[in-house]
Formats: C-alpha cells, structure tokens, sequence
C-alpha cells in the first residue's frame, strides 16, 4: 500500500512533463494551412512566368518562321509578319515568224531577204523579286531571249508614302504607253511603229507616285538618255550623252473614283524627255526604226570606218500624248509621239547640221469574245481551258493602225543627205489583226497578221526613189508567264 502511494506522485509528475513537452511541440493553430496556400501561390506564379517565357519563345520563333506559297503568280516566301518577301516569277515568249513576199533591201545589213522565217525564243525572263521591311521593293530580271544575256531590270523602290516614292537602277523610262504595259499584257507579238521613237530600258533615278487613290500618276526620272526605241544596255549600261536625261509623265483617270462606271476605265496622259545627245562616227548614238515584224526600214547613213557617218549632235526633244479607254470586254488604246533631234555630217565641204522631226502614232482595239473584263494589264480567263470540264478559257480579237515618219529633210542633199532614200523608207504604214487565246492565267497563244507598206527605200535613185514592197507577216507566240 505504501509503494502504491509513492508511485502515484511519480505517475503524476511524469504525465504533467509530458504533456508540456507535446503542449511545446504543437504550432499555433492555422499556420501550416497558411505556409501551404503561400506555397502553393508560389509555385502558381512561377508556372505562369514558365509559360510567359514558353509564349514568348513560341512568338520568337514564329516571327523567324517563313511561309511558302505557290501559285499562278509564281513562287513566294514571307516572313509571317508579312515584312519580308522574296517572289521568283517568269516570262517565256516562243515565237514564230513567217513572211510572204516582201524582201525588200535590210537597212542594216544590205542584203535581200533578212530576217526569213524562223522560230525564235524572244523573251526568257527569269524574274526575282520582293520586299524588305515592307518599305524597299526590288526586282531583277535578266533576259537570254535571242541567245543573248542582258538586264533587264536592277532597281530598287522606296515606298515612303503611296504619293513619294523614289525608284532607282534600271527601269523603264516613264514614257510611252504601250511600252509600259508589261510585255505579258501586251495584245500583239510586237508593239506597234511608234515605240522606235520611244525609250526603252535607262539608269537612273525616278520620283513617282499616287494622288486620289490612284486618279492621278506622275513619274519624274533623272536617266542616262537612250536614242529612240533603244536600251541603256546598247552603251553597255554607261551614259553616252553630253549631260543627263530628264523624263516627265502625267497619267491621270478622271472618272476613276466617280460613280459613272463606264467611264472609270478612261486613262489620259502626257510625256515628256529631253538630253543633248552626243555621238561620233563610230558610235552614232542614232536609232534603226523597224516594222512590227522586226525588218529595219529606216538607218541613217552609217558605214563602218566612215568619218562622215550621220550622228547625234544636239538636243533631243520627245513628247508623247497617249490615252487608253476599258470598259468591260472592250479595250482601246491610243499614243502620238514626235521627236525632234540635232544631228550632223562631216563632209569634204564642211560640216552639215539639222534639226530633223519624226513622229509616229497608233489606235489599237481589243474585245473579248468571251466576256471577261479587259484591262491595261490583260485578261483573265472566267473558266480555265479544261477538257474534262468542258471550258475554254477566253477568247480575245485584235486590231491595230499605225504610222510613222520620217522628215523629210533627212533625205535632202543627194549624197550629202543624212538618209540614204534608196535604201531607207520616209514612211512606214502597218495595220494588223490577231487573236489572242488565254487557256488560263499563265498560257496564252497569240496569233497576228500584219502587213506594212512604205514610201521609198526600195531602190531607184536619190532623186527618184522606189517603195520598198509591202511586208505581209504572220506572227505567232506561245506565251507562258507567271
């Protein structure tokens, strides 16, 4: 009994020990509730910053990401924000030429029957082309038509704002009408008698640009200089003039943002290049004007070797109005240029000088039978050339007048004369017809006939000169562009 009582405090004593001890032990109430919500915050906010960074690196990734396309308009790749582009197009023209009577003397070469019937590859034109920082477009574009290597087009094109856009490298002049249609959208095989006495390809620089959503276009270019219907590419690209080119173009679309649908297609214009043009005997810096067949039937008086070769010496004055009108399957198209240029002779009895006028001018008229709308830039056919569908794509009529002439003073003075009159035309007159079948969006064929007749240059003598024969030509092309 006594033990039971000592062991009763001793029990107690223990019991009240620990029971401090688990009391010492236990954490406030609520706390690892609290420390757990906190945590798991944490962990909330850091899985949110993984997923920010994995979205900005997916966004980064993205904007490095090219885009390939393909379709009718050639071979594309974009950078996704759309900044960048790099486009790769072409232009394939297989032609053929075939002439019936009319082998009068080649200007050129003085022999009979030049230029006989052929096929020939006129334009193989591989086209790059696109845009950096969706400001600088650029295109190059070299041709091997003919078996020859030449560029084309080399430029660069600021688009600061639609109004003010500076161009530079080489480009066409802003000048003739239908030399600026592009070479796909042309409607004949070869362009009409005015463009011998308008400019082609030039270096330089050009400020051009769009006033009212497009109603008004002007074009101001600072170039090399280019004789009539030539190329820089005859210089081999450098300046052969006494001082710079300047060209000047007006087009403008009055009814174009009118509610007066059939007018909206109406295109008036104005151009205007001037250069004091230079030459010597053996580099006359003088054109060769030829037919729409491509047969040279107006050279000055040029012998290799001769000092006394017919050349440029003075200014050279182009001005050219020009129109064209669509509306709906039809299409018209007008221009009337004249070119005033300063040349010279060195003969035994001095030097001969003159001021000489040419001018030339054309109407051509187009209507799809099919239906479909024409436009400066072509036709696009409705329905696809399709046998299994039954569909033929469209069907487009041609045709075409147009003159050129030559001053008459060019061939005065016998053999003094600046012209040969025996052996070069004084006018050239060509109408023509064609149609143009387009299966789709990038073949066309074409087919025309073309016939011109002329004023001298056939034979005879100075005083008396015959007509060349009248040329006849068919012409035909297989066209692939995209």
């Amino acid at each position: 009994m006594r033990n039971s009582r000592l062991l009763l405090p001793l029990i107690g004593g223990v019991a009240a020990g620990l029971t401090g001890t688990a009391l010492a032990l236990e954490p406030p109430s609520g706390s690892v509730e609290d420390e757990l919500r906190e945590l798991r915050q944490k962990i909330d906010i850091l899985e949110r910053k993984l997923e920010v960074e994995k979205e900005a690196k997916e966004a980064e990734k993205a904007k490095q990401t090219a885009t390939v396309e393909a379709g009718p308009k050639g071979f594309a790749i974009k950078s996704t924000d759309g900044a960048h582009t790099l486009k790769l197009r072409g232009l394939l023209h297989a032609d053929g030429r075939f002439y019936f009577g009319g082998e009068g003397t080649d200007s050129r070469t003085g022999r009979t029957g030049g230029n006989d019937d052929t096929f020939l590859l006129r334009r193989v034109r591989p086209i790059l082309e696109g845009t950096v920082f969706n400001i600088f477009d650029f295109r190059f574009m070299p041709d091997f038509g003919g078996g020859n290597t030449v560029i084309q087009d080399a430029w660069v094109d600021a688009r600061f704002f639609p109004w003010a856009q500076l161009l530079g490298g080489k480009f066409k002049t802003p000048f003739g009408i239908e030399r600026l249609q592009s070479a796909s959208a042309i409607r004949f095989v070869e362009r009409a008698l005015p463009n011998n006495l308008v400019p082609n390809r030039d270096l330089g620089v050009e400020l051009h640009g769009d006033l009212w959503n497009g109603a008004v276009s002007y074009a101001a270019a600072w170039l090399n200089g280019v004789s009539d219907g030539g190329s820089s590419d005859e210089f081999g690209d450098f300046d052969s003039n006494v001082d710079k080119d300047a060209a000047a173009r007006l087009f403008v679309h009055p009814f174009l943002n009118s509610d007066i649908v059939p007018l909206q297609g109406l295109g008036l214009g104005a151009a205007v290049s001037f250069v004091d043009a230079s030459g010597n005997p053996t580099a006359p810096n003088l054109p060769r004007y030829k037919t729409p067949a491509q047969r040279t039937f107006f050279q000055y008086r040029f012998t290799e070797g001769d000092p006394s070769n017919t050349i440029a010496d003075g200014d050279r004055l182009r001005i050219l109005p020009q129109a064209y009108y669509y509306y709906g399957p039809f299409g018209l198209l007008g221009e009337y240029v004249t070119v005033s240029q300063e040349v010279s002779r060195v003969l035994a009895t001095g030097v001969r000088r003159d001021e000489l006028d040419h001018d030339a001018w054309q109407v051509a008229a187009s209507y799809v039978l099919t239906g479909e709308a024409s436009t400066f830039k072509g036709v696009t056919p409705k329905s696809p050339f399709s046998i299994d569908n039954r569909t033929w794509g469209a069907l487009e009529l041609v045709g075409r007048y147009s003159e050129l002439n030559i001053d008459e003073d060019t061939f005065s003075g016998g053999g003094d004369s600046f012209a040969d009159p025996t052996r070069s035309a004084q006018e050239a007159a060509a109408w023509a017809v064609g149609f143009n079948w387009y299966l789709n969006q990038n073949l066309k064929l074409v087919l025309d006939y073309e016939q011109t007749s002329f004023e001298g240059g056939g034979g005879g003598t100075a005083d008396a000169p015959e007509d060349r024969e009248d040329e006849q030509a068919l012409l035909s092309r297989i066209q692939l562009a995209f």
